[in-house]
């Protein structure tokens, strides 16, 4: 495996450096990584949606998502068996804080303190194998806010970044959007490739003024996005998500169902009129505007047609506004992309932080021994090749495209999946699977119709075949 690759070549770095205790000491760091959850960052301009996005994939109010202090820090949430606050300032050791929650949502005071971070361990599933890190806005109004999210999303060439992948939000694709893609892409080993980066366009449901079918129109968006070239080689893929919809359906209480059921009792009409502004909907009513909080007017539209439709309990609502909020096709592809792929993922950022240290102290050895590792891993190949499919990059005849992205791992890594099988097919299903699609490949890398690209694209398809054949018994 990649990552036992990795482990040894840092163990050879760590003691090629034991005269140098900085190096040393930063590289049992990357080593120590390897075992570590996969550090996923949530980035964006300003107001783009980052904290509410992070809640709705945790299903838990956690981050912060008003205008106060702590959405000015870069904040980590990890899996921790009690709740725990800690913050580390820029100068002197960590403070742990006290941990308070108010109206169900985590309330962090950071008392005027210069904060390098914050930490919160939460226990939770969502944070077993993924540590989220919500970072300030960029290109906020405040420079320095802006400035600390660059800073760790983008260091200086002595310290690579922290984070393994990165989700980054969006309300429309903005020439800011692009330029920061652009550099956050690495400039090191396995650059020119957005292996690690997932677009979002978040607050998907404003895109039509809040309509029901707002979301429609957002996935048409999300599909012109992954081929804009704005994006070529930025992006592994691009989702819509309505992320207040989908936080207001994974913490759903039954008082708010039951408001909903009221609200769907009223006279169409009546309640249309209502909704076609704020001051007008709410009137002088807490709960109206405690709605209108937590679901926005889409989501209360969505919720109302839904109840009136038939849908009749707490639970069924909850499932309902998840799944049209675009929330299971985010954390399907970050289940595909990234979870799936985190031994990869956490081998590179070793390789790229490696890379690094070879460069500014010296080791040529050493430095073979990273290219060697990246030119002779495959799955590099896969994905690289995944997002150039995607954007259209690389294009092959279009019946071939929907093999080629299972093949690839666009819906899971297992043999299975890439296949187009069943997950319990039998191991002679598989086999026979795999050896046919082989055929196919390789048949194609002689096509004379094909252009040296699509070629190239068909020889990484024909080792993903040759691959899945060692792998079944």
């Amino acid at each position: 495996m990649i990552i036992d690759e990795v482990r040894r070549v840092l163990s050879l770095a760590i003691d090629a450096y034991r005269d140098q205790p900085r190096a040393a000491h930063f590289l049992r760091g990357q080593l120590d990584r390897l075992e570590a959850p996969l550090r996923v960052a949530i980035a964006g301009r300003v107001k783009a949606g980052k904290s509410t996005l992070l809640n709705a994939l945790v299903g838990d109010s956690l981050a912060p998502t008003d205008a106060g202090e702590c959405t000015r820090v870069v904040t980590w949430y990890q899996d921790g068996r009690s709740p725990r606050v800690v913050l580390h300032p820029v100068t002197g050791s960590p403070v742990s804080l006290p941990v308070v929650r108010r109206d169900g949502a985590l309330s962090i005071d950071l008392g005027g303190s210069a904060v390098s971070r914050l930490v919160v361990d939460w226990p939770s599933q969502s944070l077993r194998h993924t540590t989220l890190i919500d970072t300030p806005g960029i290109a906020s109004l405040s420079a320095e806010n802006s400035a600390q999210a660059v800073r760790f999303l983008t260091p200086d060439d002595e310290t690579p970044t922290e984070a393994d992948a990165v989700v980054y939000l969006m309300k429309h694709l903005h020439s800011a959007d692009a330029s920061f893609l652009e550099s956050f892409r690495d400039q090191g080993v396995a650059r020119a490739a957005a292996i690690n980066t997932v677009a979002v366009i978040s607050r998907a449901d404003e895109i039509a003024g809040g309509r029901v079918d707002a979301m429609i129109s957002a996935r048409a968006i999300a599909a012109r996005y992954r081929s804009a070239p704005e994006l070529h080689g930025l992006a592994q893929n691009v989702v819509a998500v309505a992320g207040l919809v989908a936080m207001a359906g994974r913490t759903l209480t039954q008082a708010e169902f039951v408001a909903l059921s009221a609200l769907a009792a009223e006279p169409r009409e009546s309640l249309e009129s209502s909704l076609l502004s704020a001051d007008r909907f709410t009137s002088g009513s807490p709960e109206r505007a405690a709605l209108l909080r937590r679901f926005g007017v889409f989501g209360i539209r969505l919720a109302v047609t839904l109840i009136r439709q038939g849908v009749r309990s707490q639970a069924a609502l909850a499932d309902e506004l998840v799944a049209r909020s675009g929330l299971r096709e985010l954390q399907r592809v970050l289940q595909t992309q990234f979870s799936e792929r985190r031994h990869l993922l956490k081998a590179r950022s070793a390789l790229l932080a490696l890379d690094r240290v070879v460069r500014t102290s010296g080791g040529g050895r050493l430095a073979g021994e990273v290219e060697r590792i990246l030119a002779g891993t495959h799955e590099f190949a896969e994905l690289r090749l995944l997002s150039a499919l995607r954007s259209g990059v690389v294009s092959l005849p279009r019946p071939m495209v929907a093999e080629a992205e299972r093949l690839l791992g666009e819906d899971g890594i297992a043999p299975a999946a890439r296949l187009g099988l069943a997950p319990d097919a039998v191991a002679a299903e598989v086999r026979h699977t795999a050896f046919a699609a082989l055929r196919r490949w390789q048949a194609q890398t002689e096509n004379p119709m094909l252009g040296r690209k699509s070629a190239d694209a068909c020889r990484v398809l024909v080792r993903t075949c040759e691959g899945l054949l060692t792998r079944v018994r």
